[in-house]
């Protein structure tokens, strides 16, 4: 049985590690709830980034070519960071999948907007399947019926689901989202970073019930499974 270890840095920001390092969405820098430094972070192999709206795309770039880490986006936004000098990027789109050293990340839908420094793109969400364990991580989304189809042909385990409201799902639509997907697991994201996201996380593992165990994660906390 492969480990698997995941730690919040913020926001929608995760490092993941089990056979691979993996980060996602590192929005570091500006960041008022922030754990660490972008600096700070070391030994990543592959950096996965949603959508290019400031605060996931982040510090992907500088992280990524300090770690010479692959790169994985949506096609425009990976093309993009090769342009700004990474390195080893993997350019994707919606249902693909893609073997990175050995872990299978597959792009899936997101209902929400992805526009960046070098154009727009579609947004996404990542099944990141490290074997033994897959971890869905939706991206900045709202609800939409055919997440029944991730939790029927991705099984995750864990579920990294936004529930900010105003640009994502609220409370609400992300315990409908955790009916849809049956994850065992889900980690709330995408709140309290300012003011106009504040949502309670204990509200949403009561609403959730006996669905899933929801695990709220501060900053800087981590979970092994």
């Amino acid at each position: 049985m492969i480990y698997l270890k995941i730690e919040f840095l913020g926001h929608a920001a995760f490092k993941i590690t089990s056979k691979k390092n993996v980060l996602i969405d590192p929005f570091l820098t500006g960041n008022p709830k922030a754990s660490t430094k972008p600096e700070d972070v070391k030994d990543i192999d592959i950096v996965l980034v949603t959508h290019g709206h400031g605060d996931h795309l982040g510090d992907s770039i500088s992280i990524a070519k300090a770690n010479d880490a692959v790169f994985v986006a949506m096609f425009e936004i990976a093309n993009y960071a090769k342009s700004q000098g990474v390195g080893k990027t993997e350019p994707m789109n919606i249902g693909g999948t893609v073997d990175v050293e050995g872990i299978k990340i597959t792009m899936t839908n997101a209902t929400h907007s992805s526009d960046f420094a070098g154009g727009s793109a579609n947004p996404a969400g990542f099944v990141v399947d490290f074997g033994d364990h897959r971890v869905y991580h939706a991206g900045d989304t709202g609800v939409f019926y055919s997440m029944k189809l991730i939790g029927e042909l991705y099984a995750p385990d864990v579920a990294l689901l936004p529930i900010g409201s105003r640009y994502t799902m609220d409370i609400r639509e992300a315990v409908k989202a955790v009916e849809l997907i049956m994850p065992k697991f889900v980690i709330p994201m995408h709140y309290g970073t300012y003011p106009a996201i504040e949502q309670d996380p204990y509200e949403f593992k009561n609403a959730v019930g006996d669905l899933a165990d929801v695990i709220v994660l501060m900053p800087g906390e981590s979970i092994t499974f």
